[in-house]
């Protein structure tokens, strides 16, 4: 725990966007970079900026908060409250700790003197071998995995169970930059996508099969009607992918391979959705899933409505991938995107099992998937 002490006068001088600073069983988090991340939306926490949150934290029905929060909160620890405080300073480490204290009261008589005493007792539950918490070398949580070592040889000789590795992995951790999937470096590099990779991978893509569709006798009218319901079609191959393929959780076999599999495709995702390099659909993958959708427009289609149609429908991919990544580290505008930022990050931080559209909520509507925020 960092040894700065801060006086509550001190802390509330922090209520800003620019420094906003928050106080937590006596603990002073600077929480002024994750303002923006923030799952709720940035004005939760500016509500609160310079004040003590400890209370409407624990407020399951109005602010419900995760361990993983908790534990996503020691990252931001900048010190301790001095002066007359109400609580007992606790460490983050074992959120369980927060909600498993007891006070018990005394009254002692001495020499015909009589005073009371009060006595704080933490206590914690026993809890399975895998339950008990371990240092922040290692997974905050539970034996898991190591943070600060490459993930995916320490998942691929880990055993777990199938329903262990779910659990875990849709539990959110949050790291300073991004953790490493392999030890190579030279293999590290394929595995982090720049957000702006995205247009610029796949921009001339789409203009060449734009340019194939008018050379190939389309008007431009034509063109545009197709490509837009090419747009209209990535709409319902977006919540499918997601759905039927990202979250194939039921279906999946008990094995590591399969596990490391799922972890690789999405569970990396859902395991650390704060990482910036790990967030759009690197474009070696994308292009195997768009392999068989061209394919498919070919087939059914005459030669340049298949053009125009499937450059509407990369489009459309694009413009989810931005939208994605717009949602998780974006302050979005109030129309439309500052209510899908919550909604989707309820499908991170809530309910996994729903919310599978990213651009809208039309198809989770149509399918019974919705999220109620």
């Amino acid at each position: 725990m960092a040894s700065q002490t801060y006086s509550r006068e001190e802390v509330q001088r922090h209520s800003s966007e620019d420094s906003c600073w928050v106080i937590h069983n006596n603990n002073v988090y600077d929480m002024t970079s994750f303002v923006v991340d923030h799952p709720g939306g940035e004005e939760y926490i500016l509500d609160h900026a310079g004040q003590d949150v400890t209370m409407i934290m624990k407020d399951e029905l109005s602010h419900f908060h995760t361990e993983g929060a908790y534990e996503m909160m020691e990252e931001f620890l900048v010190g301790t409250l001095t002066g007359p405080t109400g609580t007992t300073s606790v460490s983050l480490n074992d959120s369980s700790v927060l909600h498993k204290r007891s006070t018990s009261t005394a009254t002692v008589t001495t020499g015909g003197k009589t005073a009371v005493t009060t006595t704080t007792i933490s206590t914690t539950e026993e809890e399975d071998d895998y339950h008990k918490p371990t240092d922040l070398v290692a997974d905050k949580k539970t034996k898991f995995l190591d943070l600060s070592q490459p993930l995916l040889w320490q998942l691929w000789n880990c055993n777990y169970s199938k329903s262990f590795y779910l659990e875990q992995v849709h539990i959110p951790r949050h790291v300073v930059g991004s953790a490493k999937i392999f030890g190579s470096p030279f293999l590290e590099v394929f595995t982090k996508t720049p957000w702006y990779m995205i247009p610029i991978f796949w921009l001339p893509i789409i203009a060449y099969n734009v340019n194939k569709s008018l050379e190939a006798g389309l008007t431009t009218d034509q063109s545009a009607t197709i490509f837009f319901g090419g747009m209209i079609f990535w709409t319902f191959a977006e919540y499918m992918i997601h759905r039927f393929l990202f979250h194939v959780d039921d279906m999946l076999p008990d094995s590591s391979a399969w596990l490391v599999a799922h972890f690789l495709l999405h569970g990396i995702h859902h395991y650390l959705p704060m990482d910036r390099l790990r967030l759009v659909m690197p474009p070696a993958l994308a292009v195997a899933l768009a392999i068989p959708l061209n394919k498919m427009a070919h087939t059914l289609l005459p030669e340049p409505q298949a053009y125009a149609g499937i450059s509407g429908l990369f489009f459309g991919y694009v413009l989810y991938d931005m939208c994605h990544y717009y949602l998780h580290h974006a302050r979005p505008f109030k129309f439309h995107f500052k209510e899908m930022k919550t909604y989707h990050l309820k499908h991170h931080y809530g309910d996994y099992e729903g919310g599978y559209g990213i651009t809208s909520k039309v198809w989770d509507k149509v399918f019974g998937t919705e999220l109620k925020l």
